[in-house]
């Protein structure tokens, strides 16, 4: 197994005062040219927003962007028409293809919103914008992996421009479970969204992210109660 590890405390740290974006990825001010991307994840942001503040209109191309609520409600609206609300429980995408401008905004004025913000290129370039988002059932995560993303149309979760699947889990202490990758080219980035767990031999605290490759497959343990997003990616772009 080859792995690339990203301590939580070893990523960017942006602190606007109305948002605070933990970057695991080069991004904005934050750069690095050891930690440009992992394969086609190239953002990967831990964004808290405070109340009734968000992100302006702003634009995005041929880019596959992906917002997974942890708490608190998201508004979105774009060029496309769309006006709605995410939250915890909900994942969103939207393929910018040939153009599309969005805002995202805090919804409340009196609690702050948590989210990530993830961008994965996409495989093919100049397509027609698309939005949608679910709502998913966190039963369904429970001690498995519940997909939550693919490049197939008819498969659980949304879909992407891009041979990538996401999963998550919520895993209790003491439970295992294995990870096989759909193509054996991929890679897979783990990233730890609460407790810890030990994938192979390496353990993994709250924020940790684990790039892995040229394993397959990927065991895993929970040391406590573990949420944790599985992001299986193509390793070369194109």
């Amino acid at each position: 197994m080859k792995a690339v590890l990203h301590k939580a405390d070893t990523r960017g740290d942006a602190n606007h005062g109305w948002l605070h974006s933990k970057h695991t990825f080069s991004f904005a001010n934050y750069y690095d040219p050891q930690r440009m991307n992992f394969g086609v994840l190239r953002v990967l942001n831990d964004d808290k927003v405070s109340g009734g503040m968000g992100f302006g209109t702003h634009p995005h191309q041929n880019m596959e962007i992906i917002s997974i609520p942890l708490s608190g409600d998201l508004e979105h609206k774009d060029s496309m028409g769309n006006t709605t609300v995410i939250k915890e429980g909900d994942i969103q995408v939207m393929s910018a293809g040939t153009g599309v401008q969005h805002s995202e905004y805090n919804k409340n004025k009196d609690e702050e919103v948590r989210f990530l913000q993830i961008w994965v290129i996409p495989n093919k370039q100049n397509v027609e914008p698309r939005y949608d988002q679910i709502t998913l059932d966190k039963a369904d995560r429970k001690n498995k992996l519940q997909q939550v993303l693919s490049p197939n149309k008819e498969d659980e979760g949304v879909w992407i421009y891009q041979d990538a699947w996401f999963h998550l889990t919520d895993l209790e202490s003491g439970k295992s479970l294995t990870y096989d990758f759909k193509k054996a080219s991929n890679g897979l980035y783990i990233f730890v969204l609460e407790g810890s767990i030990t994938a192979g031999e390496q353990k993994l605290e709250r924020r940790d992210g684990l790039g892995i490759y040229e394993s397959n497959p990927v065991e895993l343990k929970a040391s406590e109660n573990a949420s944790v997003l599985f992001m299986e990616v193509p390793l070369q772009l194109g």
